[in-house]
């Protein structure tokens, strides 16, 4: 265990609270989480987990604008929570299954990995749940409930038993944050511009 775990653990833990209660606070705070992980994934040879934070962060940036200015130029609403339309399922869903397949290909061809499709696997998870969050996608807490169904038993193979506790943890947090977004879904009856044009 490392400073770099333990502050991974603690930023990791407020930011997943934050989200879960809609909190913008949770973008600033998941950016320095961001950075803990890049240091503690890349000294562990969890290359596409590094690499995955430089794109959180860049997705961090794009949620923190898309939660305080509603997704749209020239508004200041608050996004609202709304379900995935089919449209935005088909997408995510072939963008994931090319992106796990091709890196890990590529894991397993020019790194040392010794988890090159479970390490794919997660990082396609994790980006398209967080690109689900930063649309607050009610259905991007089923990806992430997936995503940490694989994350715990990875990290502690890994020999990184903080991060696999923080990981249950956050499974937790998942589950108290998809019922909390779906409790404030519009009435079944009022649907977002988003899901009428899908």
């Amino acid at each position: 265990m490392s400073w770099t775990e333990i502050l991974g653990f603690a930023t990791g833990a407020l930011c997943v609270w934050l989200v879960a209660r809609q909190h913008v606070a949770n973008w600033p705070i998941g950016i320095a989480n961001n950075v803990f992980f890049i240091v503690l994934f890349a000294r562990s040879g969890l290359y596409a987990d590094a690499g995955l934070q430089i794109v959180f962060i860049a997705l961090a940036a794009y949620g923190w604008w898309s939660w305080t200015h509603g997704g749209g130029p020239g508004t200041a609403d608050a996004l609202p929570v709304r379900r995935t339309t089919r449209t935005e399922w088909a997408v995510l869903a072939a963008a994931g299954a090319v992106g796990v397949l091709g890196l890990t290909l590529l894991l397993s061809r020019v790194s040392d990995s010794t988890v090159p499709f479970w390490d794919a696997l997660t990082t396609g998870l994790s980006l398209m749940a967080t690109y689900g969050q930063c649309r607050k996608l009610v259905e991007s807490w089923w990806l992430w409930i997936a995503a940490d169904l694989v994350y715990i038993p990875l990290y502690a193979y890994k020999g990184l038993y903080l991060t696999s506790v923080l990981y249950a943890g956050f499974l937790v947090l998942c589950v108290v944050g998809l019922l909390g977004w779906l409790r404030t879904l519009p009435a079944r009856g009022a649907r977002t511009a988003a899901e009428a044009t899908a």
